[in-house]
């Protein structure tokens, strides 16, 4: 497995890098965003961990021209000092996978990363979802309701393909956490609350039937009745 560390920190980068090649990983490292978006580009990498705060090119620029450039992989991870909810919205929206604020424990960082690695080589046969009028495209990432097309970010493309693979089941917090972000975040933050409001305000705000509920006390449920 290939990892692509960006981080301008020198000591930082070397604990990283140590423990993951320590774990039989192999790491190249990038000490500004410029030079590790050209080495994504240029590389096949499993998971590319990247700090925000980095000289030429942030942090949050790099992971929107890898999503831009390369798709959905590879899985990315946000390294950051920033850790309030609107920072942890504002770096899931450029279509990064996890985000993990500065100083964690370099286990945890592992955890993560092995999970988005899975995550990654366990890709599932793509599918067309038909749910009342919405229709979802797993292969061209595409959707629509009543024939008009919807356009997602990435995370809320993959919150709502949560939502559907398990149609008429009430999704408790954790669990949308979990299996989305593939983490548990600290449950002080709304993030997955804000991710609904913003999928409801695209596929549901001018339509009668609503898809996605709240079920109070326990979480969401997407259903067509």
């Amino acid at each position: 497995m290939k990892i692509l560390l960006i981080e301008d920190e020198v000591n930082v980068a070397s604990f990283i890098k140590k423990g993951f090649e320590e774990d039989d990983y192999s790491v190249d490292v990038a000490n500004d965003g410029a030079l590790g978006l050209g080495l994504a580009c240029k590389n096949k990498y499993d998971l590319v961990i990247l700090d925000i705060v980095l000289p030429n090119l942030n942090g949050i620029e790099v992971c929107k021209k890898i999503r831009e450039r390369l798709g959905l992989l590879p899985p990315v991870i946000m390294l950051t000092a920033l850790g309030t909810t609107d920072d942890v919205v504002r770096g899931l929206e450029t279509g990064a996978d996890d985000y993990l604020v500065k100083p964690f424990k370099f286990r945890e960082l592992l955890a993560r990363a092995k999970a988005l690695m899975r995550r990654k080589n366990n890709i599932v046969e793509p599918k067309i979802y038909k749910i009342a009028d919405l229709e979802f495209n797993q292969e061209l990432k595409r959707v629509t309701r009543n024939k008009k097309e919807i356009q997602l970010t990435l995370r809320e493309f993959r919150l709502l393909e949560y939502l559907i693979m398990n149609e008429n089941k009430i999704l408790s917090r954790v669990e949308i956490l979990e299996n989305v972000w593939d983490v548990n975040f600290d449950m002080g933050t709304n993030v997955v609350d804000v991710y609904i409001n913003y999928l409801r305000n695209k596929i549901d705000k001018n339509f009668t039937l609503k898809l996605i509920q709240t079920v109070v006390g326990r979480g969401y449920i997407l259903k067509a009745k």
